[in-house]
């Protein structure tokens, strides 16, 4: 599991009460998984009137704006339960160094490690590409991701200010957040240019984020280079771009579904659907981001509850930096008793973690799609009598030890906080819209976001090619890694098929269904048909696998259209395929597009 992160500021008073505040209730009893602390920050007296001088401000700011504001739109990577967490690929500087960041909502801060970092672990793969003509050659090397200030000729430091902590030599400013797993970040502010993106129609905006000296504890061990924060505060990504009015003041975030990989965020307003469904957050209550949730229903029927089961300490708290959800002890018994009740029929097994005791099913199958046939709707039932409903994938994870097993991904919390992190929220578009003080929410497949939500005064995106029914494709000029102009393809000519080799290292014995579930998830995330996927080739050595995969047509076209074709080669040559980590490592090693032949028919020679 891996638990949010809320910071606490570094003043020793706080640390203090937070030392104490944390002994007192991060305990878990019988082993479950320790559930994620929200402790209080101390303020002053005028900590709520600042707050709200603050937002008064951004609203008046906001409604001067005239017209629409541009967004920024990413895509979101990994799997939530393998690592913990969704990253979103942003580049920092001039030129440009790109870093993956956990989307948090839960910090406020946005940080990488530092070139000068003296005790920073080993984060993302850094990819190189070369080559030429038709052929794109990649190179996957180890080497931990650092932002270099002395490369970017638009890079500032933030100077040492009376309203900022200061370095020994009191030149610049510097932060230090530490989180109630007990790792830390601390490191200097600097400011730069932060763009987001291709996909984004946002330019790149100058803003100040947390150049890492020292991290700590998971932060140390992650494979994620850094956070991106997304909570309520000065240095929150959102609150600057905001107060630029580059952006209006909300936010939205999409998680793939069970076994789905990434997502999709926008920073900045989008029309809301007229099916979401929203909930009030009080931005006074709580730093954090909160809904009021009034009750829950399973299998139609109203958990016996007292009434504020879900309203304590800070409300209902939302955090994308949290994988499960945590409940209130009283209401977890209630909802796992009428889960078990539902489902009395399933066999019961131990969890995937002897340290923990988890609540599993075996007999399910493996099919998701399924799943609702066998286990309950939950609905989540807000103050105002909104409901929004809980397919089985937002409350159970899959065994990971058992095929065809599912756990409960909701545990007990030792506070009465009622935590929900991005198991809840999958395959759910959530829009944050602070402006309105409330958080939207509509079931949707995030896969296909872009094709449901109508953005704000967005222009409708760049097209792939230019509309044609030519057969011919011209794929236009885009940069290289060195800047400089190169065509991903020379010429115009048919596409026929497209190939590309993956070197695969893992200890599943079973190669077999390991590449029968590959060509199901490459045919996701190259958006193809699971027929136009295909094997062609396996080399072994020890544990170590060459694969080569075909991209056909679909039938009976004997073509690659235009911008499927263009899609799937910027899609291999930025790396953009994103698997789960139970394959093992992997490494796309090389593509290559062929030109339309009479025979392309191949269908490879291993038969599933």
């Amino acid at each position: 599991m891996a638990g949010t992160w809320f910071h606490l500021t570094s003043s020793f008073l706080i640390v203090c009460y937070v030392i104490g505040f944390l002994i007192s209730t991060v305990v878990a009893e019988n082993h479950q998984r320790p559930p994620t602390v929200l402790p209080l920050s101390l303020s002053s007296r005028n900590h709520s009137l600042h707050r709200h001088v603050d937002n008064l401000r951004r609203r008046l700011f906001q409604s001067k704006l005239s017209g629409s504001t541009p967004n920024a739109r990413l895509r979101l990577y990994d799997d939530l339960l393998s690592n913990g967490y969704h990253t979103a690929r942003i580049r920092i500087g001039s030129p440009p160094q790109e870093f993956a960041l956990i989307v948090d909502t839960g910090s406020t801060v946005t940080y990488v490690p530092c070139s000068s970092c003296s005790h920073c672990g080993n984060h993302q793969l850094e990819i190189k590409r070369t080559g030429s003509s038709l052929r794109i050659l990649f190179l996957v090397r180890i080497q931990d991701s650092r932002f270099q200030p002395e490369m970017s000729s638009t890079y500032q430091p933030v100077k040492c200010n009376p309203s900022c902590n200061c370095d020994d030599e009191q030149k610049q400013c510097t932060y230090h957040r530490r989180y109630a797993e007990m790792s830390s970040s601390s490191g200097v502010l600097g400011e730069d240019l932060v763009s987001f993106g291709n996909e984004s129609e946002l330019m790149p905006q100058r803003a100040v984020f947390g150049c890492e000296n020292v991290e700590t504890g998971d932060l140390y061990n992650q494979r994620a280079d850094g956070i991106m924060g997304l909570g309520r505060g000065r240095l929150s990504i959102m609150d600057q771009l905001v107060d630029k009015g580059v952006i209006g003041d909300s936010f939205s975030l999409c998680y793939g579904g069970m076994d789905v990989d990434g997502g999709a965020m926008v920073l900045g307003k989008i029309t809301p659907p007229p099916d979401m469904v929203f909930s009030h957050s009080d931005p006074f209550r709580s730093p954090y981001y909160n809904i009021e949730m009034k009750e829950i229903h399973v299998a139609g029927k109203r958990l016996e509850l007292p009434d504020g089961a879900f309203d304590g300490r800070h409300g209902t708290v939302l955090d994308s930096g949290t994988t499960y959800a945590y409940f209130r002890r009283d209401a977890f018994a209630a909802f796992r008793d009428a889960i078990l009740s539902a489902v009395h029929f399933l066999k019961r097994i131990p969890g995937p973690d002897p340290n923990y005791n988890d609540i599993c099913f075996t007999g399910a199958g493996r099919d998701v799609s399924q799943l609702p046939k066998i286990f309950p709707q939950v609905e989540m039932v807000f103050n105002n009598g909104k409901k929004l409903l809980l397919s089985p994938e937002n409350y159970l994870f899959r065994h990971s030890k058992a095929s065809g097993a599912y756990c409960l991904g909701i545990f007990p919390n030792s506070e009465s906080t009622t935590l929900l992190g991005g198991i809840v929220v999958r395959n759910t578009l959530v829009t944050y819209d602070r402006s309105n003080d409330r958080i939207g929410f509509l079931n949707t497949n995030c896969s296909e976001l872009w094709r449901r939500v109508q953005f704000s005064g967005a222009p409708a995106p760049t097209p792939l090619v230019s509309p044609s029914k030519d057969t011919k494709m011209e794929i236009p000029s885009v940069l290289s890694p060195s800047g400089s102009p190169s065509n991903v393809l020379p010429g115009s000519f048919h596409v026929g098929f497209i190939t590309f080799d993956m070197s695969i290292s893992t200890t599943d014995s079973n190669l077999k269904s390991i590449l029968k579930e590959l060509t199901e998830l490459i045919s996701e995330e190259l958006e193809v048909d699971n027929s136009q996927v295909r094997l062609l080739n396996v080399t072994s050595q020890e544990k170590d696998y060459l694969v080569r995969w075909g991209i056909f047509p679909a039938e009976p076209a004997n073509y690659i259209s235009n911008t499927i074709a263009r899609s799937i080669i910027l899609r291999l040559r930025d790396h953009r395929i994103q698997l789960p980590e139970r394959f093992g490592n992997y490494k796309l090693m090389e593509w290559n597009a062929e030109p339309q032949r009479k025979l392309y028919g191949h269908r490879g020679n291993i038969a599933f």
